[in-house]
């Protein structure tokens, strides 16, 4: 039986992968912070449902505290290790960029040490489509340059790359990034647009547009992404033939892996696609580009495709429905009152 070591099993994406490796048999260990950057609550509801499962276990501790991690790793005896915790938001590390330097490059470094002496078959650790920044050259390869990072948060990011890539190098450890392109779906967090869009159309509230609507997103929905994450756990770095367009390191067992939906949707067709699962229509307060943030984004998903046989295929308007009829069901509002 196959045991795999998550980081941030509370959270939106590890909450899901840890559901999806449970059903698929394996033995799961989380690893959560339970900081307060969003609504504790939320995350005590997720991993209350993963302890239904009798394989799932999770320690509690923050990513910084190294001792605990480290702990917690050598108890779980892992065949494969996904680092999904971080500090998110791009606006929050304008405001608190402290907090990313602890989590996402402290708390990562603890990872990596933890992962040395554990020597699983593979590690994998989140990045985003956040660290193309500046770049415009679409959609974005894995290949391309990303050196021009418009947030901390990016920028935290792109230094876990780099210090992935020298682990793998360095120690001979498989590692695989994956960066992820506007992930949403049930389960969400409350910052992220779907959540605070649906949550102010069903309260007749405005909604903060912002650059006007002239944003573009590669919006994935969040069970492609796991089950891509999923596949890539057996696609190890260094093993297999030569694929055409791989990012495959030429001194090290290590590489970058997009996940996206491989579409670029308008942020106001987003919208249109809430309004038309709430039956509400939204008050579009329509605002400048906020800073750090980007005016759009798109993934070429071709090497997964090519390492996988997969590709994220969930079209928006039907994942968007989905989030609505969630988060209807776990807010307890009733049919009748998203009518006009």
């Amino acid at each position: 039986m196959k045991r795999a070591f998550i980081t941030g099993t509370a959270g939106f994406i590890g909450f899901h992968l840890a559901e999806l490796l449970l059903q698929d048999g394996w033995v799961v260990a989380g690893f959560d912070g339970m900081t307060d950057y969003y609504d504790v609550a939320l995350k005590e509801r997720r991993h209350a449902l993963l302890r239904q499962h009798a394989r799932f276990t999770a320690t509690e501790a923050m990513l910084e505290d190294a001792a605990s991690l480290s702990q917690a790793v050598v108890a779980a005896r892992p065949d494969v290790i996904i680092h999904l915790a971080a500090q998110a938001g791009v606006r929050y590390s304008i405001d608190n960029p402290r907090a990313y330097v602890d989590a996402n490059i402290v708390g990562t470094f603890n990872l990596m040490e933890a992962a040395l002496a554990a020597r699983p078959e593979h590690l994998l650790m989140a990045s985003t489509s956040s660290v193309f920044g500046a770049n415009t050259d679409m959609p974005y390869a894995e290949t391309h340059k990303a050196d021009t990072q418009m947030s901390f948060y990016a920028a935290t990011k792109k230094a876990n790359e780099a210090m992935g890539h020298s682990w793998a190098h360095i120690h001979g450890l498989p590692i695989t990034m994956f960066r992820f392109f506007t992930v949403y779906g049930p389960w969400g967090r409350p910052d992220m647009a779907l959540f605070k869009f649906t949550k102010a159309i069903l309260a007749g509230q405005p909604i903060d547009v912002y650059n006007h609507g002239q944003m573009w997103r590669d919006f994935t929905y969040v069970e492609d992404l796991v089950r891509g994450i999923r596949l890539l756990m057996d696609a190890v770095p260094g093993q297999g033939a030569e694929i055409a367009g791989d990012s495959l390191s030429p001194v090290a067992p290590f590489r970058i892996v997009n996940i996206g939906n491989s579409t670029k949707v308008r942020l106001e067709e987003f919208i249109d696609a809430i309004e038309a699962a709430t039956g509400r229509k939204a008050q579009r307060n329509y605002m400048d580009m906020q800073p750090g943030d980007v005016p759009a984004t798109w993934a070429d998903a071709s090497l997964l495709r090519a390492l996988t046989g997969y590709a994220p295929q969930t079209e928006m308007r039907a994942g968007v429905a989905r989030f609505v009829d969630w988060y209807m069901r776990e807010y307890q509002i009733e049919t009748a009152e998203k009518l006009d």
